[in-house]
């Protein structure tokens, strides 16, 4: 009976800490994800011979383990966010080592390890991990000087960029590398250091162009407008065709020459059946998690909780805007799913961890004791011991 009333009381206390306003605007992501996949997934099945709703069902087969999972890190405390983050991060690095010697090439990349029928892309699962990694030595290093932890940090940063470019995954390279950038900045960067980083990225780029055939024909393209570029323009006519009001559901003709539409190219689908409306109210979704998480952020008083929170939605609204960018020709073609909307189990459940990462950091929490002292508390009033 004790321990029943003791998990009611862990359970009633997470429920009264959350941020309602992020939970809402992460379930409304999660769900319209399934939604609007309707909308993108069946002419790529129809296309490579498979039954018109197959994305579509692994599409929300996805949907509640992602749920429980952002569920289950939301009732982390920070400890326990970081004890899980050591374990995602060690688990998701080898996988990434294995990747490159047994995962399966798609395209001149190996990225994926196929365990059965289930593809697993572990540098999803890396990256929640190495930003709540990275902000705890971060963290350290401000609480304690004679910790290195901006050296560590910076060795972990470059063990997982040289996995990384080993695949080639170079736009994870730029998500990770910028995440880490702007967590080192919050954290205090001299200017010293801001100069230097900001070196070595313009040298890294440079190397990139030259060093991956795949990079700089994409570059060039975006340039220059001329070569292949039927996937970025198809999308741009998709959004035209769309307008404000959309096609409506269903009625979407320029989405059906899209070979990426439930993937990479999933806003320009939803721009043609649902409209640019739709769009910018989505993209409001995107602009408020990230608001809202670093307003919280600024009034945390734990400089692990504040960076933690601040790394993870970074590089949650960064992807979105690169997704989004892509879409509207803005940037150069990179394949990035949009968090939550596109097709991808590993993508869902890995930002289904972030999220969940993200509630259980923004949870309100007693200041002067501990969670478990205050439940014991609780239970032993209950009882009357």
């Amino acid at each position: 009976m004790a321990g029943t009333s003791a998990k009611r009381i862990a359970v009633a206390d997470w429920w009264r800490g959350l941020d309602y306003w992020l939970l809402t605007a992460f379930l409304v992501l999660l769900v319209g994800g399934v939604m609007l996949s309707f909308a993108a997934s069946p002419p790529v099945a129809e296309r490579i011979g498979l039954e018109p709703f197959h994305f579509v069902k692994r599409h929300a087969l996805f949907l509640v383990p992602s749920a429980m999972v952002m569920f289950a890190c939301s009732l982390l405390t920070p400890r326990g966010v970081r004890r899980a983050a050591f374990i995602l991060l060690g688990v998701s690095v080898v996988m990434m080592i294995l990747t490159l010697f047994i995962g399966t090439e798609i395209k001149g990349a190996r990225r994926w390890i196929d365990f059965g029928p289930l593809g697993i892309q572990p540098s999803e699962f890396m990256k929640p991990a190495f930003v709540v990694i990275c902000a705890f030595l971060f963290a350290e290093k401000a609480r304690r000087p004679d910790i290195p932890g901006n050296l560590f940090a910076l060795i972990l940063l470059l063990v997982v960029v040289a996995l990384l470019v080993a695949q080639p995954d170079l736009g994870q390279t730029i998500l990770v590398s910028a995440a880490w950038g702007g967590l080192f900045f919050m954290a205090g960067m001299p200017w010293m250091w801001i100069v230097v980083l900001g070196a070595v990225g313009l040298a890294g780029a440079a190397f990139a162009y030259e060093a991956f055939d795949h990079v700089a024909s994409r570059i060039d393209r975006f340039w220059t407008g001329e070569g292949d570029t039927y996937q970025t323009d198809t999308a741009r006519d998709a959004i035209l065709h769309g307008g404000w009001m959309g096609q409506g559901p269903g009625e979407g003709t320029v989405k059906r020459l899209l070979p990426d539409s439930h993937t990479d190219f999933a806003f320009a689908v939803i721009a043609e059946e649902f409209g640019i409306l739709t769009c910018m109210l989505l993209a409001t979704i995107f602009a408020f998690i990230v608001l809202r998480a670093l307003s919280v952020a600024l009034n945390q008083r734990d400089v692990f909780t504040r960076l933690a929170i601040s790394g993870l939605v970074f590089i949650f609204g960064l992807q979105s805007i690169i997704n989004m960018a892509v879409n509207l020709q803005l940037m150069p073609a990179k394949g990035m799913t949009l968090p939550f909307i596109s097709y991808g189990g590993s993508s869902m459940i890995a930002i289904a961890i972030s999220a969940g990462f993200v509630l259980a950091l923004t949870r309100k929490r007693p200041e002067n004791r501990s969670y478990t002292d205050k439940l014991l508390e609780r239970t032993t009033l209950l009882h009357g011991v």
